[in-house]
């Protein structure tokens, strides 16, 4: 996109999805490829109150939101997230992104009976980047892949079905043997139709340091738009909610100008198509949120 291009708007079409980075930057993992950059030390963002949470999901309710999220870091290192997912299952569906890590089987009884007694459905998303610890652990950590399928285990020991996340740090054309891979990995653990989600790396943070980040020729502009289905992309229907304001995005909260407000009403203008993470999202479309159907693929 040349300098005097002007980045193309987005609007707001509908705020169905409603974000919540409940832990901050705060996580157990240093992961190589964080986007955000995420550790046991890093503190730029701070953790929400369950009561910002319960406010949050009252004010939602006027502006048509129809399901939640949340992330952080790790969500589970909140003392009190499973509190905020009972809670929010009495205004929508909740989804919640957790390395699987620190999964304890009374939270998880608590949060199924929750599930059973709503009207509303509650994911998990669990990270795994390889299908073994030889794939996974040089990313993730040193003893991640097991801990990581020990959560899994435990998520279908209480009757969850999780979706298995993985950042794509292999080449596209590796997907199909990489994917059977992962599929038999999680049946041998006793996940029988494992559901898996293949996510493509965002050149962020530190995944900028571990390959590179983004070209100034990765942008999205005016004549890409053009006959361009905006609701593909997350921008159009979703914010962040964290404890430093709105933001247009879960991606791009460590772009100043991403924020677009103190509270949530502030948050409902346009956004400009200005970073090359919106190039990523162009190509394959609102990759933060679950498949429209509300369901990953089974495979």
């Amino acid at each position: 996109m040349s300098e005097s291009s002007q980045a193309p708007l987005v609007r707001l079409g509908h705020l169905d999805h409603l974000w919540f980075q409940v832990t901050g930057t705060r996580c157990n993992l240093t992961c190589h490829h964080c986007f955000i950059s995420c550790s046991p030390t890093n503190d730029r963002f701070g953790y929400l109150t369950l009561e910002q949470v319960k406010q949050t999901l009252e004010q939602s309710v006027a502006l048509g939101v129809k399901e939640y999220y949340f992330t952080g870091g790790e969500p589970f290192l909140h003392p009190e997230m499973t509190a905020m997912l009972v809670e929010t299952l009495r205004f929508g569906p909740a989804t919640v992104l957790t390395n699987g890590t620190v999964l304890k089987d009374a939270w998880l009884m608590s949060l199924a009976e929750a599930e059973q007694e709503s009207l509303y459905s509650l994911e998990f998303r669990v990270s795994i980047d390889g299908f073994s610890p030889a794939t996974n652990d040089p990313i993730r950590g040193a003893g991640t892949f097991e801990r990581a399928m020990r959560g899994v285990e435990q998520l279908v020991e209480h009757g969850f079905l999780p979706i298995i996340t993985a950042a794509r740090t292999w080449s596209e054309t590796d997907d199909h043997e990489i994917i059977g891979r992962f599929v038999e990995a999680l049946k041998a653990r006793g996940y029988r139709r494992p559901r898996l989600k293949i996510l493509p790396a965002l050149r962020l943070g530190a995944e900028a340091r571990r390959t590179h980040g983004y070209g100034d020729d990765e942008r999205v502009d005016e004549v890409m738009m053009r006959g361009f289905d905006v609701s593909q992309l997350i921008c159009e229907h979703s914010r962040m909610v964290t404890d430093r304001g709105v933001y247009v995005c879960p991606i791009l909260i460590d772009s100043p100008e991403a924020r677009l407000g103190e509270r949530l009403a502030d948050s409902l203008g346009p956004y400009p198509l200005r970073h090359g993470a919106c190039y990523t999202c162009y190509q394959y479309g609102a990759i933060c949120s679950n498949p429209s159907s509300g369901e990953a693929p089974d495979f």
